[in-house]
């Protein structure tokens, strides 16, 4: 749908898009970004050393660009099924099973996500590092916005397991979660304030 549309229905009462949606959504512009540091240095001949790099990279920021975008469309896949099983009967002695089977399923996207984003944020440290200085504030404008593609998909990860029955499992993808959490939150600051001691220089 158009940006407009998706943002109304994003406003509006319906389940789907969501925040899972959302954060594939900001990762994969957080990527975008990536790509327009490398697209404003390639060409240049101050920057001539890196450009076989930073093609490479960008290149990969475009793969993970477009497999954040369809994540949009598979979170809200996964979490219809997941929307039904709540509808089921408490009665019905198949609605654990199948809650729990809905709720493996409605975490796997955003946990996607999760480690998608992350991928991204790898990326941007490189474009910050080596792309332009006219044009590394966008490298830091991703890095905060992968920030929160990596906050938002944690988040929709977690209010899934918090829910399922096998702890053991849950408490496996939670440990993933927070291992990738605590990597990666303190890199993207450290490539946003990086950007800002260079345009200090």
């Amino acid at each position: 749908m158009q940006l407009e549309q998706f943002t109304r229905e994003l406003a509006s009462a319906a389940p789907v898009p969501g925040g899972g949606g959302v954060s594939a959504l900001t990762g994969a512009l957080a990527a975008a970004l990536g790509n327009m540091v490398g697209s404003l240095t390639v060409g240049k001949k101050k920057y001539a050393d890196v450009e076989e790099e930073l093609r490479i990279l960008m290149q990969r920021s475009e793969n993970l660009s477009d497999r954040l975008l369809a994540c949009i469309d598979e979170d809200a896949v996964a979490f219809a099924p997941l929307a039904e099983a709540y509808r089921i009967p408490k009665e019905n002695p198949q609605r654990d099973l199948i809650l729990e089977d809905c709720l493996r399923t409605a975490a796997a996207c955003p946990m996607k996500v999760l480690h998608l984003s992350c991928d991204v944020l790898e990326l941007l440290n490189e474009f910050a590092q080596k792309g332009s200085v006219l044009a590394i504030s966008d490298a830091a404008t991703g890095a905060a916005l992968c920030r929160a593609a990596i906050q938002g998909a944690a988040i929709n990860v977690k209010v899934n397991t918090r829910l399922m029955k096998n702890r053991e499992y849950a408490a496996s993808v939670d440990a993933e979660t927070e291992t990738l959490i605590q990597k990666y939150l303190p890199l993207a600051e450290n490539i946003y304030s990086g950007v800002e001691r260079r345009l200090s220089e």
